[in-house]
């Protein structure tokens, strides 16, 4: 595995190595010695889409909070992960990369980060650990258009897909940490 640091302290990208023969291929996605000691995944979830859906920018607040490894199985994604921590130097920045089936990269999604992710492909398959527990009392998003944090999301306007949970998340201004 090779591990690259992102410009957001304790955000990572990792690129597996991966060994294909005649047969097929093997990659390792995860080991436990490569993470932070404090990170131990407690849940694995999993979501299918088509190209244009927009799930995110989503985290859960205070005891819940929960830090991710996302990466795709199938098909691709813009995956995006925003600094929401309030005494960060990089507060309100964010960092996006593509992953898909064919790159088998992943990133690793610290506590006290919003997250989201645009479909670019139909029928992608997005897989995720999670080192803490859903709590819906404590889930919260940004708007994934907020100006002051302007993420190109890859696609037009008309072309996004989103729930109506998602369509009336607040600014990063005006939510509360």
């Amino acid at each position: 595995m090779n591990i690259t640091y992102t410009p957001l302290a304790g955000c990572f990208v990792i690129e597996p190595q991966i060994f294909g023969d005649t047969r097929g291929s093997f990659m390792e996605t995860y080991n436990k010695q490569k993470f932070p000691a404090d990170v131990h995944f407690v849940q694995d979830n999993q979501s299918t889409s088509q190209k244009g859906v927009l799930r995110g920018l989503h985290f859960q607040k205070g005891d819940h909070s929960q830090a991710k490894l996302v990466r795709v199985i199938k098909g691709e994604v813009l995956d995006v992960a925003v600094d929401i921590r309030p005494d960060s130097t990089t507060f309100g920045q964010h960092f996006s990369i593509v992953l898909n089936d064919k790159n088998n990269k992943q990133l690793f999604v610290p506590r006290g980060f919003a997250h989201g992710f645009i479909v670019l492909k139909d029928d992608t398959i997005f897989a995720y650990k999670c080192d803490n527990f859903y709590n819906k009392e404590s889930e919260s998003g940004i708007i994934y258009n907020d100006p002051d944090i302007a993420i190109d999301w890859m696609l037009s306007e008309d072309e996004i897909l989103l729930s109506d949970k998602d369509k009336i998340l607040p600014n990063l201004k005006t939510l509360t940490l």
